[in-house]
Parts: C-alpha cells; sequence; structure tokens
C-alpha cells in the first residue's frame, strides 16, 4: 500500500511539471508567429489585391479583335498627340518666344491625360519620381518655366526612344 500512496503524492507534481513544460513549449511558438512590420504586411496585401484585380480583369475579357484594334488605335493615337505637344513645346522654346503660362498649361495638361491614358491600356509601371514636387501655387520665373519645359521634353524625348 505504501507505493501507490507515493504515487498519489507525485501525481500532483508530475502534472504541474508537465503543464509548465506545455506552456513553454506553445508559448515559444506563439511568440515566434510575429507579424512584423504592419506597413509592410498591408503593402503586401495591397499588392496581393492589386495583382488578383489584374488577372481577374483579363480572364473577364475575351479576346476580341474589334475591342483590340480600338485599344491600337487610341493608343498610336494618343502616342502621335503627345509628339505633337512635344513638338509644339520645342519650336516654341527654340524660337525663344514668351511662352505664355495657358499655352504651357494646355500642353501639359494634355501630354499628362494622354500619357496617363497611355500608362493604363499598355499596363506600364508607375514612374520613379526623381525630382521635388513644387506646390502649385508658387509662381515660376520665365527662366525657370523654360527650364521645367525643357526638361519634360527630354523626358518625352527618352520615353519615344525607348
Amino acid at each position: 500500500m505504501k507505493p501507490q500512496k507515493i504515487k498519489n503524492v507525485f501525481w500532483p507534481w508530475r502534472t504541474l511539471i508537465i503543464s509548465i513544460g506545455c506552456w513553454f513549449a506553445f508559448s515559444v511558438t506563439i511568440a515566434a508567429q510575429t507579424v512584423g512590420d504592419p506597413a509592410k504586411a498591408q503593402m503586401q496585401e495591397m499588392d496581393r489585391r492589386e495583382m488578383q484585380l489584374n488577372s481577374l480583369g483579363e480572364k473577364a475579357r475575351p479576346n476580341d479583335p474589334k475591342r483590340a484594334q480600338a485599344m491600337m488605335d487610341q493608343v498610336g493615337e494618343d502616342f502621335q498627340r503627345i509628339l505633337t505637344r512635344h513638338n509644339e513645346l520645342v519650336r516654341a522654346i527654340a524660337a525663344n518666344q514668351s511662352l505664355s503660362y495657358q499655352f504651357i498649361s494646355d500642353a501639359t495638361g494634355e501630354i499628362k491625360k494622354r500619357s496617363v491614358r497611355l500608362q493604363s491600356s499598355l499596363k506600364l509601371q508607375k514612374p520613379e519620381t526623381t525630382t521635388q514636387d513644387r506646390g502649385t501655387d508658387s509662381a515660376l520665373s520665365g527662366m525657370e518655366m523654360k527650364d521645367e519645359v525643357i526638361l519634360l521634353c527630354k523626358q518625352i524625348e527618352s520615353f519615344v526612344k525607348n
């Protein structure tokens, strides 16, 4: 009877030690499952959703020759119009004319509109911004405006050559 009594005395201690061991083992694995940087996780989730939307749109549209031709025509028209507005800007700069803000605003507005449409039609990556964004309310002097227009023309030329 004595051996049975000894087993009963150690039973609670053995259960306690096993419980502590399990608690320690499971808490270590839970601690190892940290999410990390929440901003990175959010960006990954947004990328995953964007990929799903892009693949969903491709699957939903059958290869329609009329639609493909219409898109090619639109891309060609946008490209030609960007080149036309670029040439108008270059001619105005080369002639040493004073550049009117209305002319520059109209030309750059149309270039931006058509370039955004080209970007979405061709599914191009978003360009990396290398220059500082200036406030729209700050007025540029004539020389600064000319320099900015020249920079725009060079970027258009690099796009065309690519």
